[in-house]
């Protein structure tokens, strides 16, 4: 049976937390096997807010690390560097021709973030499309998402079968967004009514970093916001959002079922102990990443290598889609100029 392709791409910003480790990450390293991964590191997505050279830099070594570190097998799945395939570019612009602006201005994220903004970047409208012909460029079957961005794929959806349509082709795969049911939204810890964010993961207290230090784990968890009762059990009452999400967490990190998990704390002596055990599995579930993802950046050659490697087969399926999608949109192909023995264009040399 042939198997499933999956892209999945992740933002090179930094303050990568817990949230998304458990939410996107451990998935993608425990279903690689299944499927035909594709693993991006998404810097083009970051430039639609201004970013510091140097540190958009680190930060996209520091995110390829992590993947690495977290699981990710460069010798099962394709790990690569968006910028470093110019098909994301090149088809994103082709896209763009297709798609209309209603579409893009409707989407709320934008609203959200617009909103926020006194100048809004025009990358920060185009974001979707971007986002689409990542999944598009390579006949992606699924993309593993959060809650927050399945309007993204549905607007995929949307671009692939406005470009089949007008077309008269199948030529895209139409993706199916797929949301974890365990942990797939973590919430803050200074918040359980709020999303775990990287956007908020500096403020203190409200996310738990993947490279935090055993003692700043600890803290944050001690601090989490809870509710004035004792009684530690999975419910559905507003005032219990605290301890859900610490008894998510906790469920997420050990793999328990629910009736293990309350079995567990079952002698706890209140809310402290619960912050403690969970900040205690959480410390020792990070421990190996922390630890490799340190050693891959002490030196970058093997990181480096296995990206270069990434963006070669990357490139083998998305520039062949590109080509092709120019083609049935009516593009010259461009010439293939004969060369001398000496490897010079022929043309460059009279």
């Amino acid at each position: 049976m042939t198997k499933k392709r999956v892209f999945s791409g992740i933002q090179p910003t930094g303050n990568t937390h817990l949230g998304n480790y458990l939410g996107a990450i451990r998935r993608w390293a425990a279903e690689q096997a299944d499927k035909t991964n594709f693993f991006c590191v998404v810097d083009l997505h970051s430039l639609t807010v201004p970013q510091d050279p140097a540190q958009l830099r680190h930060e996209t070594r520091s995110m390829a690390a992590m993947l690495l570190a977290c699981g990710i097998d460069p010798q099962q799945s394709t790990v690569f560097v968006q910028s470093h395939v110019t098909a994301h570019a090149e088809g994103c612009w082709l896209l763009n021709c297709i798609t209309p602006l209603g579409w893009l201005q409707r989407m709320t994220q934008f609203k959200d973030k617009s909103a926020r903004q006194e100048s809004v970047l025009t990358g920060l409208l185009d974001y979707p499309v971007l986002m689409a012909g990542d999944i598009l460029f390579y006949d992606a079957d699924e993309v593993p998402v959060g809650e927050d961005q399945k309007q993204h794929v549905e607007l995929t959806r949307d671009i692939a079968q406005r470009f089949n349509a007008l077309y008269d082709t199948e030529f895209f795969v139409i993706p199916q967004p797929v949301i974890a049911k365990v942990a797939a939204r973590v919430m803050g810890l200074d918040d359980p009514t709020v999303k775990m964010s990287k956007s908020l993961a500096d403020k203190r207290g409200h996310a738990v970093r993947l490279l935090d230090s055993p003692d700043e784990i600890l803290y944050v968890f001690k601090r989490a916001v809870t509710d004035s009762g004792r009684e530690i059990r999975f419910a559905d009452e507003p005032e219990k959002a605290g301890v859900n999400n610490l008894l998510s967490i906790y469920q997420a990190v050990t793999g328990k079922e629910k009736d293990a998990v309350e079995a567990d704390f079952a002698t706890a002596r209140g809310y402290g102990d619960l912050k403690v055990r969970v900040a205690e599995v959480v410390i020792e579930a990070l421990r190996p990443i922390q630890a490799r993802h340190a050693e891959l950046m002490a030196d970058t050659g093997e990181l480096d290598q296995v990206l270069a490697e990434g963006a070669a087969r990357a490139r083998e399926i998305s520039q062949p889609k590109v080509d092709e999608m120019k083609h049935i949109m009516g593009l010259v192909a461009a010439s293939v100029h004969p060369t001398s023995e000496s490897g010079m264009p022929l043309q460059d040399r009279l």
